[in-house]
């Protein structure tokens, strides 16, 4: 079994281009509830249900809003009548349960009307605009479907099954909250799903009796399902102790609902050798397939959701201990006196160790087992896992640019088998399981380690199988493996060399008569005509221990699988040559060359252990002192990665380069350093395909890797809002950017003025202040988008920043306030909504200049007005400001002396004409 040490993997280099946008569907309000069947896919939110194609192309949606009609206007006694989008309303229907019944052509859909009484519709399963039934009842849980479950399942009802509604409904022992309406709910119900059953659709009684199980703690249940016979409920119970289990239920498939719930038989799931108390199951998926029933789980092992784990168990179901004497849940609770301890059971492998896991998916693809991984940062990863529990790396095949969270449950597109849905808080995702055709060649093919991948020779691409239409094809084997071909050099009795070669590879039918191999070393044929002939998945050459000198010798195999050819350039190493002091790194180069590791010694592969286990618990046997990384600056980056890094650190003087990874098994990334000086060197950390935590170490030129220290990747820089959201034309105006995640922005570019990068002034999470660049034409009114640079990619602002002229200042006057003068500075109006903390200003008097401290601003008609104050001053006559906004200063002049007499005479024109014509009036009446 392989564990992944650290909290997520890094699917590095060209995987890149599996990422990006696929198929989507948005939809009005949150997502509460969703199911698939053949063709078609349901979606119940806060406000709306949605019939979809399962390329989730609409079909039909129906409101939740309605009005509430009854006879005798009783809260469980009316029906719930839709208006139209634009109606007035008084009633909102909340799905808490949605089940696709195939067999009857019929969509369950119930909840609660306004958080008060249950509600149920029956629609037509092709056309939800077409009503079936409705009934005021209970089917499911009141007030929240987080922690509840509802799944059909079958009895065994002679000559034939029925179908009836499994609810779990969570408990809370402390809940005060009443409903004004009656009902029999319990916490394990199992009720009627058509009207020909005993009691008519949605009853629960059975044969006079109304069963059901309670529990005697708080239950939030997780999952539920049906297994042949079997019924299945995974739940999170809280105990009288306080101390929480993750518990499960079975339950046989009787003859009545009765016998049913007596079959109860419970088991506690022992996450840690602690015995599990205190973690919490999250996400629940069966592993369709084998004779016994696997399951995986998303585990929280702190109680939380920050530190999670995948584990699988085997839950096939033990029928040998009592029934009905679980110590959380009862059917006949009054007869019981004594309860049985439940069986516990351990996990068969922990897989997988992610932060923030929210939901699983588990699928079988040949011998493989396939789960899809849903997060709370917004991934969706893929994990192969093998027969004996051995990962192969995982990938992300989406990724949210935001930390949106995956819902509990994803679901496979049942039409094509080649897309799963993945469910966000107001979007469904249709996410393709592989992308094979980013493969270009069958080396790429194969080192994908996708189960879902061949490389098909007829067509000569990377596909899926029933793509490949002749059965021409090779992919990966049944179990993990790191290369397509290993090989052993072993020394025969007879002197003679042996060297097998291994395929690791699984062929279609057509491709297994079409093997061979061809050896060749220095361009001559090396191995000898008396050598077994290949045979599938091996081949073997043998030849004279004169053809492998003391230094090795270069081999070249070819090798052809139908109509797929590869080649394997191997480099095979004389063992007896490998000569030193015992060491892990003379012990790993031993390992690699084919040869074998016996007796702190390299020798012939037939004679030592080839196993490269043992050299990793040797020491390393160096001299030399060994890196020590205290420090990584930034140490949390976007996935975009981060350039100038700065690793600190001791003994760094011969690190030549920066490794980062998650597991041995999976290729790591490795960055060039530079400015190294022993204690700080600077590397570039790359971009990645996934979020979370990696290891890093400090790379020797002998291969070894020191010190142990992590980066963490988070979701790219987002920006949605931009104030104030203009700027003058001669620039460097502060702004300040809105949005997420903008500590990790290197620079800000316009779109104007692309090369002039700006760094950030301060930066947060939220925040981020720059200045802006100016632009050539300082006339003209323009739009410019803002640009964030992070590491080697620019990503652009939702808002745009306009550009106006420069502000204009027409002139000032100063007035004496006791030992202060108050500057009063005039501009014109424009749409820059220039602020006085924006401006810095001073008086010059006689050469001397005053500091202006910025106090107000007021606007009036077409002219803005600037108030500052100049203190302790002998005089308030200034020759003129100097004004500095951005990068601009500005000289502003005083009205000048020559042009007061003329202002004077303008000013006193009226005042004559006045004059002049009262005294012609009076002349005028002396007459």
């Amino acid at each position: 079994m392989i564990l992944l040490p650290g909290l997520l993997f890094i699917l590095w280099g060209g995987a890149a281009r599996c990422l990006g946008e696929d198929g989507g569907f948005t939809f009005d309000g949150d997502l509460r509830h969703f199911a698939v069947t053949t063709n078609t896919v349901y979606i119940a939110t806060e406000e709306k249900l949605y019939q979809l194609n399962h390329d989730l192309t609409l079909v039909h949606s129906l409101t939740l809003r309605g009005i509430l009609k009854g006879g005798n206007q009783q809260p469980d006694d009316v029906s719930f009548y839709r208006v139209s989008e634009t109606a007035s309303w008084n009633a909102t229907f909340r799905v808490n349960v949605l089940l696709p019944f195939v067999e009857n052509d019929t969509l369950i859909s119930c909840g609660v009307i306004d958080k008060e009484c249950g509600y149920c519709e029956v629609l037509d399963l092709k056309n939800i605009s077409n009503l079936v039934h409705r009934e005021s009842i209970q089917v499911g849980p009141l007030r929240s479907s987080n922690a509840s479950v509802a799944v059909l399942v079958n009895l065994k009802k002679n000559p034939t099954q029925d179908t009836y509604i499994l609810t779990g409904v969570q408990q809370h022992q402390h809940n005060t909250e009443q409903s004004s309406c009656t009902s029999n709910i319990q916490t394990v119900n199992l009720q009627n799903t058509v009207e020909k059953q005993a009691g008519g659709i949605f009853s629960l009684s059975d044969d006079q009796l109304t069963p059901s199980i309670r529990s005697k703690g708080d239950v939030e249940f997780v999952d539920g399902f049906q297994i042949s016979s079997t019924m299945y409920l995974l739940s999170n119970v809280l105990s009288a102790a306080k101390s929480s289990n993750v518990r499960l239920i079975w339950l046989e498939g009787k003859t009545s609902k009765t016998q049913t719930y007596r079959s109860l038989r419970g088991a506690t799931l022992s996450v840690s050798e602690a015995g599990g108390e205190g973690n919490r199951l999250l996400a629940s998926s069966v592993i369709p397939g084998g004779p016994s029933v696997l399951w995986s789980g998303v585990f929280s092992v702190d109680g939380g959701q920050s530190n999670t784990e995948l584990l699988v168990f085997d839950i096939s179901p033990d029928l040998t201990g009592e029934d009905d004497s679980d110590p959380d849940f009862c059917s006949v609770c009054p007869e019981k006196t004594s309860v049985t301890k439940p069986k516990t059971l351990k996990p068969k492998a922990v897989l997988f160790r992610q932060n923030y896991m929210t939901s699983v998916l588990a699928v079988r693809q040949k011998a493989w087992m396939v789960f899809f991984i849903g997060t709370g940062d917004g991934q969706l990863i893929k994990l192969a896992v093998d027969k004996d529990y051995h990962t192969a790396c995982p990938m992300v095949l989406y990724r949210a640019n935001d930390d949106r969270q995956v819902f509990p449950k994803i679901l496979l597109d049942p039409v094509d088998h080649k897309h799963v849905y993945v469910p966000f808080q107001n979007q469904m995702k249709r996410v393709p399981v592989s992308k094979c055709s980013m493969y270009t060649n069958v080396q790429e093919c194969w080192s994908a380690q996708d189960p879902h991948c061949v490389w098909c020779g007829s067509k000569s691409r990377c596909t899926f199988e029933d793509d490949c239409t002749d059965s021409d094809w090779v992919s990966i084997p049944d179990d993990h493996q790191h290369k397509i071909v290993s090989y052993k050099v072993e020394k025969e009795p007879t002197g003679q060399i042996k060297l097998n070669i291994q395929t690791h590879l699984t062929v279609g039918q057509s491709t297994l008569s079409r093997f061979a191999c061809q050896f060749s070393a220095s361009s001559s044929e090396l191995c000898s005509r008396s050598g077994p002939p290949p045979l599938f998945p091996q081949c073997t050459c043998i030849f004279s221990d004169s053809r492998l000198p003391a230094e090795g010798l270069g081999v070249s195999v070819r090798i052809r699988v139908g109509k797929t050819h590869f080649l394997e350039q191997l480099t095979l190493t004389n063992c007896s040559n490998i000569r030193g002091p015992p060491s892990s790194v003379l012990c790993q180069q031993c390992i690699r060359a084919g040869c074998g590791w016996s007796k702190n010694s390299c020798s012939w592969a037939n004679q030592g252990v080839i196993n490269d286990s043992v050299c990793q618990t040797m020491e390393s046997g160096m001299n030399f002192s060994r890196p020590v990384i205290s420090s990584i600056t930034p140490s949390v980056v976007s996935f975009y990665g981060r350039n100038h890094a700065v690793l600190s650190g001791q003994n760094l003087r011969d690190v030549t380069r920066v490794r980062m990874t998650v597991d041995t098994d999976c290729t790591p990334q490795e960055s060039p350093v530079w400015n190294n000086t022993g204690v700080n060197l600077t590397f570039h950390i790359p971009r990645t395909d996934g979020k979370g935590v990696v290891k890093v170490c400090a790379l020797l030129p002998d291969g070894g890797c020191h010190g142990n220290t992590k980066i963490t990747y988070k979701s790219s820089p987002s920006c949605t809002k931009i104030v104030p959201s203009s700027s003058w034309v001669s620039g460097k105006r502060e702004i300040t950017l809105m949005g997420s995640h903008l500590d990790f922005v290197e620079g800000v570019t316009h779109s104007h003025a692309p090369q002039r990068v700006r760094p950030p002034g301060s930066s947060s999470y939220q925040n981020l202040t720059y200045d802006t660049p100016a632009a050539e034409n300082s006339q003209r009114t323009f739009t410019s988008t803002v640009f964030l640079r992070v590491a080697n990619e620019t990503l652009s602002c939702s808002d745009k920043i306009t550009y106006y002229p420069d502000p204009e200042f027409t002139g000032f006057t100063s007035t004496r306030i006791g030992d202060d003068v108050r500057i009063t500075i005039e501009k014109k109006a424009d749409k820059l909504d220039m602020t006085e903390a924006e401006l810095s200003v001073w008086g010059d008097q006689e050469g001397k200049q005053y500091p202006c401290i910025m106090k107000s601003k007021k606007t009036t008609n077409e002219i803005e007005h600037f108030f500052c104050e100049i203190k302790n001053t002998s005089s308030a006559e200034f020759q003129h400001l100097m004004i500095m906004y951005g990068e601009k200063t500005v000289r502003l002049e005083p009205p000048s002396s020559s042009q007061v007499p003329l202002i004077l005479c303008i000013l006193l024109i009226p005042c004559v004409i006045v004059v002049l014509v009262i005294i012609c009036r009076w002349l005028k009446k002396r007459r």
